[in-house]
């Protein structure tokens, strides 16, 4: 018997997963929580779960600081991250915080089943969909030149933003993502650019020409 526990805060979604599992007699939803305060409650109160289908954007918190929470409780419970995003970068950054797997919402049943058993035999699934998303965006990166660092596309997005004075809150209502996850690309700029604040970022960047 295969324990899951659900993290997702749309209806709908938890009850198209309970439809794709009910049929598999080894797999068993033992509770589906909404937010990330009652994932934590739910998991000091009761015995661990063997995989957890988390989705990333949560009303309370951002998915990816909640996955390398619940990594930090435990190195042997299977993490699938469940999203609508479709990015490289979110993906590599869900993997690094500890996940096991990265579906699409618009996943098939056969394809959570798989993802289910690879990650309990040991195996990272990443779907169909997110890598063939994954190769199309590094297909649409600019070539590097003279050394300058590569960035994706909402890298870009999120850098012309904050160079236009818009603050990490705002982009992520511009773009319908969380504070987190801005903050995430935006640490990761930094972290290409070899600079420490924001200002120095988008001095560097058009001072290289990336931002006209």
């Amino acid at each position: 018997m295969i324990r899951i526990l659900i993290i997702d805060d749309h209806p709908l979604v938890i009850d198209g997963i309970r439809t794709m599992l009910k049929d598999e007699n080894y797999l068993h939803i033992e509770a589906s929580v909404k937010s990330g305060k009652d994932a934590l409650a739910y998991l000091d109160n009761n015995p661990l779960p063997d995989v957890i289908l988390l989705d990333i954007n949560l009303p309370d918190t951002d998915g990816l600081r909640l996955c390398e929470i619940i990594r930090a409780k435990s190195k042997s419970v299977k993490i699938i991250g469940l999203t609508y995003i479709n990015e490289a970068g979110i993906i590599t950054q869900l993997i690094k915080k500890g996940a096991n797997g990265y579906l699409l919402k618009s996943m098939e049943r056969e394809e959570l089943i798989e993802a289910i058993n690879k990650v309990m035999d040991g195996s990272v699934y990443l779907s169909k969909a997110a890598n063939e998303k994954i190769l199309e965006q590094l297909q649409q990166y600019d070539l590097p030149q003279k050394n300058i660092p590569v960035l994706t596309h909402r890298e870009k997005e999120i850098l012309q933003l904050l160079s236009e004075g818009m603050t990490s809150n705002e982009i992520a209502g511009r773009l319908f993502l969380s504070n987190y996850t801005i903050d995430t690309h935006r640490k990761n700029m930094l972290q290409k650019f070899n600079v420490h604040n924001t200002q120095s970022l988008i001095n560097a960047v058009r001072k290289l020409g990336v931002l006209q």
